[in-house]
């Protein structure tokens, strides 16, 4: 019903409208608010990442890049966190921001947890990535010293001690048995005495030798100036000793005589090119110069041995193809000597030929030509025997002494045999001098003769002295 021109039912739908009116503004006023507060938690957000370092943590989107401020302060090893957390106190709130101050608070104290897991993270990121527990390189631990062992310096033997260690199996032959048989008698009888004339001659020292050794100590028994065994074995030894010291003659070098020429002989199998070899190596340690000459042309490796020899021993040699004139060679070498000044001048010979009469002459031959440059020559012929050869060295020296004039001997192998007592009979028969001794393979193992040195060696019970 309209009264007046008024409807009183406008008044309700009036203010059901203001209250409509009223509605939205407040709904448009809290959406307002609500963004503000939105916009104040970027905002916050924001300025505790300008303040913290740059990190990408596990959690952030993959689509976030870090912004240039953050990678500038990620090169900083230094973040002040304290700093960051007083620069978002500070800021100030924007009216109506009181209705979100819970959240403000809460987001605040995300922040600094976020600052301070950036910080962790930018610590970690400034750590060179190949540094972590499975690669960090440990220092190589110093190897433990090795223990060298000590080097003991070689003591070098005396000629006793070498010459006993040479005539061990003489000693276990000859010498045992006769001092078993001397030393275990109670007496002196003829059945002693053949038992020692059996040991001496089965020792090869010669049915000759042995019957005269065994005469002169028969008469001493016989005066009674040799009352025991005891008494016997040591005259025995006088007896062997007194054979040896006629031959004791060591080679003396001329010293006038450049070079001095030793001419060797001997038969094939004897040691003679080795003993060449040693010999060079003795002189050169007397401070002589000394060269070699390949003379033994006929044997097959004759040549390369010595000149392995000459190498050896840094020694020149002179040599030409095998099956030359043995006489040509040598006279090169003289020749070769005199021009060069050496003081010894060693000659190697052939030792076997088609027959013994060939091999003579071709060693007469030898010494010919030597003597058309140096009439003296050669100054020493040394001949070489094998003490494993027995009796058979005794002929050996007989036929080169004949042919060629032997003036000394070096006796071999001694080492190698049980019958070291041809020395006594090449002694007695030959009255050649005994220029050295071979008891063993080494260099050194080639020794100046000395008689009483060789029979106390060979008598020797005790142990070296």
């Amino acid at each position: 019903m309209v009264e007046n021109g008024f409807d009183p039912a406008l008044v309700a739908y009036a203010g059901g409208a203001i209250a409509l009116l009223l509605v939205i503004k407040m709904f448009f006023f809290q959406k307002k608010n609500i963004a503000e507060i939105a916009d104040q938690e970027k905002k916050t957000k924001a300025s505790a990442e300008d303040k913290a370092p740059s990190t990408k943590s596990s959690d952030s989107s993959a689509s976030q890049l870090p912004s240039k401020a953050q990678t500038e302060e990620a090169a900083s090893p230094e973040i002040n966190v304290v700093e960051s957390e007083a620069a978002v106190s500070s800021r100030e709130v924007e009216p109506g921001a009181e209705v979100a101050q819970p959240v403000a608070e809460q987001q605040s104290s995300t922040a600094t947890a976020s600052e301070v897991d950036a910080q962790e993270k930018a610590e970690e990121k400034l750590v060179p990535a190949s540094i972590n527990e499975s690669t960090i390189v440990q220092p190589e631990p110093e190897p433990e010293p090795v223990a060298i062992a000590a080097v003991e310096p070689e003591v070098k033997q005396s000629f006793f001690a070498k010459v006993k260690q040479g005539l061990s199996k003489t000693k276990a032959g000859m010498s045992r048995q006769m001092g078993d048989l001397l030393l275990g008698a109670k007496e002196i009888d003829e059945e002693l005495l053949e038992d020692l004339e059996t040991i001496l001659i089965t020792s090869d020292l010669g049915i000759q030798v042995t019957s005269e050794i065994i005469g002169r100590l028969t008469e001493q028994v016989d005066r009674s100036e040799l009352k025991d065994p005891k008494a016997l074995h040591n005259a025995l030894k006088i007896e062997l000793s007194g054979i040896l010291q006629a031959v004791e003659k060591p080679l003396q070098l001329d010293d006038t005589k450049e070079p001095y020429v030793i001419l060797m002989v001997g038969v094939n199998g004897v040691g003679k090119t080795t003993t060449i070899g040693k010999l060079a190596k003795k002189f050169q340690s007397e401070g002589k110069s000394v060269m070699l000459a390949a003379g033994d042309t006929f044997r097959a490796a004759a040549v390369e041995q010595l000149q392995v020899w000459g190498e050896r021993n840094d020694v020149p040699v002179v040599a030409q193809h095998t099956g030359a004139d043995s006489a040509s060679v040598l006279f090169d070498a003289v020749q070769s000597a005199k021009a060069k000044g050496v003081d010894v001048l060693i000659a190697d010979t052939a030792g076997r030929l088609q027959n013994k009469d060939n091999l003579m002459q071709e060693l007469q031959k030898v010494i010919r030509v030597m003597q058309k440059l140096d009439a003296t020559a050669p100054h020493e012929v040394m001949l070489v025997l094998d003490a494993g050869t027995g009796q058979n060295g005794l002929s050996q020296a007989q036929v080169f002494g004949e042919a060629v004039g032997v003036t000394g001997i070096t006796l071999t192998k001694l080492d190698g045999t049980a019958k070291g007592g041809i020395i006594f009979a090449i002694a007695k028969s030959l009255s050649l001098p005994i220029r050295f001794i071979g008891v063993g393979e080494q260099v050194d193992d080639l020794q100046p003769f000395v008689a009483d040195q060789f029979v106390s060696a060979l008598f020797d019970q005790d142990g070296e002295r």
